[in-house]
């Protein structure tokens, strides 16, 4: 049971902490509630799996609302809020996040080529920034348990689109197992462990 030395983290061609960021758009009531693809209880528990797992291995995250500041529509759910604690977020007009500079100057400090991504709506506040990023040469990768559409079809025709563009298509549980990579790297894995199996306690947060 040898493992071969691990890889650059920076250069590998795999999701490491190290080459990552995550990037959380759009969990805010409205669009939860207009999600039609997947259970609204299980997109909150989803998408505060990945961003705990985001957590637990110190992968950058950039958050961002739309219509906060006009009064359009209210702030990220407070479940989510909860466990993001302090983090900044960037409120937009746009739809496209990617078309709003103080986004998109947020992920470019982060240095990361590697956008590991989850928004809501998947047809629009997800697929648009995939698109762009990758025409500027990001890799983009979709959460898609913790992501969801106005319809069913809408969701899978948007995924359809993003990954025939180029998206690498990703779940919870396999961005867990591409950040650990190894049992041996051992001051994560009772997080992994914790954050996968308990995953349904993260809704009742306030």
């Amino acid at each position: 049971m040898t493992s071969f030395p691990r890889r650059d983290p920076v250069d590998d061609q795999l999701l490491t902490p190290e080459n990552s960021a995550l990037l959380v758009i759009d969990y805010q009531p409205t669009q939860i509630n207009s999600i039609a693809s997947m259970n609204h209880f299980q997109l909150i528990n989803n998408i505060i799996t990945t961003v705990r797992l985001a957590q637990l291995y110190k992968v950058p995250i950039v958050l961002s609302t739309v219509n906060v500041t006009s009064g359009r529509n209210k702030d990220t759910i407070p479940q989510l809020k909860s466990v993001l604690g302090d983090q900044p977020s960037i409120d937009r007009t746009s739809i496209n996040a990617w078309q709003d500079e103080d986004f998109v100057k947020a992920v470019k400090a982060t240095g990361r080529k590697k956008l590991v991504i989850a928004a809501l709506w998947t047809e629009a506040c997800l697929t648009f920034p995939s698109l762009d990023a990758m025409r500027e040469g990001y890799d983009v990768y979709p959460v898609v348990d913790a992501v969801g559409g106005t319809s069913t079809i809408a969701h899978e025709t948007a995924l359809r689109r993003v990954e025939q563009a180029g998206a690498q298509l990703v779940s919870n549980a396999q961005l867990a197992c591409e950040w650990q990579r190894d049992w041996n790297r051992g001051e994560t894995v009772p997080g992994f462990v914790k954050i996968l199996l308990d995953a349904g306690d993260f809704i009742n947060l306030e």
